[in-house]
């Protein structure tokens, strides 16, 4: 059974390392820039991730089509939707941005029903309407730390739509690279974070410097962002790859849409109240992840 459901597990797994990490990045966003942020992970992750093939001495199909369908979904996944995403978490918070983050499922959905020609079942689509409308039933209950300026929220709100289509158009990407071909989730992953990171360093040609960038950086830091890194930019994007690899689009995009669920068990660990409308959105999702297996 688990063979039959390896995509949509490696997008649950998935999905519990983005949680894990998306408090830690939240901490992290208050003492370096997005695009600081989001070129330090990715080039540790690329090291890791260059280590793993050189020790499994895997060889890399030479399908010149597959790797610039993973270049652009590098590009547009990591490079523009990551920043953007980090953007609008420093704007909005982790509450809004992650409702805003639903979107990016059902995005993922009409961009490959129109350019792969993937549909979803009945079953399959009450099944992914169940899990965002939990997820989002979540993360849209009412907090009180909510930003006031308008200005400010305004911003946000462009950030996490940018990030939930960048992000849509990248699956779909990577799901035309690997749906069809013999290129291993983890070379697509290097190739991904390769792409995405050359443009953040172009990105970060281009700007003045960030007095604060070499001071906020400390043995620390880097320690933290490492492990962090490891987590959620190694093995979550890996297994997300694997996900696209072995389901369709929309069905991996919504799973991996679920870390907000995972978040709930940590709030609990860590002492934090949580509501009954909270339990009920997760009861929701679970319900309707079991659609998509079941």
């Amino acid at each position: 059974m688990f063979a039959d459901y390896q995509g949509e597990l490696a997008a649950l797994s998935s999905a519990l390392l983005w949680a894990v990490s998306s408090v830690v990045y939240t901490r992290l966003g208050q003492r370096l820039p997005p695009l600081s942020l989001n070129l330090a992970k990715g080039a540790l992750a690329i090291a890791m991730v260059g280590c793993t093939l050189l020790l499994q001495a895997e060889a890399i199909e030479i399908n010149l089509r597959a790797l610039a369908l993973l270049a652009i979904s590098g590009i547009c996944g990591i490079g523009c939707g990551d920043t953007a995403y980090f953007s609008a978490l420093n704007c909005l918070g982790p509450r809004r941005t992650l409702l805003l983050g639903t979107l990016a499922p059902p995005m993922a959905t009409v961009l490959a029903w129109v350019f792969l020609g993937e549909g979803v079942s009945a079953r399959s689509g009450i099944g992914i309407f169940l899990v965002l409308s939990g997820v989002a039933w979540v993360i849209s209950e009412r907090s009180i730390s909510t930003p006031a300026d308008s200005s400010k929220q305004l911003r946000g709100l462009g950030f996490a739509l940018v990030a939930a289509l960048a992000q849509a158009s990248g699956a779909v990407l990577s799901r035309a690279a690997l749906a069809e071909t013999s290129v291993t989730p983890l070379w697509a992953t290097l190739v991904r974070l390769s792409a995405g990171e050359a443009i953040l360093l172009l990105a970060w040609w281009r700007q003045p410097p960030l007095p604060g960038f070499r001071l906020a950086f400390s043995v620390r830091l880097w320690a933290i962002l490492g492990v962090t890194a490891f987590f959620s930019t190694y093995l979550a994007i890996w297994l997300q790859q694997t996900s696209l690899k072995f389901a369709p689009a929309g069905i991996a995009q919504t799973l991996s849409a679920t870390s907000p669920l995972f978040v709930l068990p940590l709030a609990i660990w860590m002492g934090e109240r949580v509501s009954g409308r909270s339990i009920l959105g997760v009861v929701i999702a679970v319900a309707g992840i079991a659609f998509l297996f079941f």
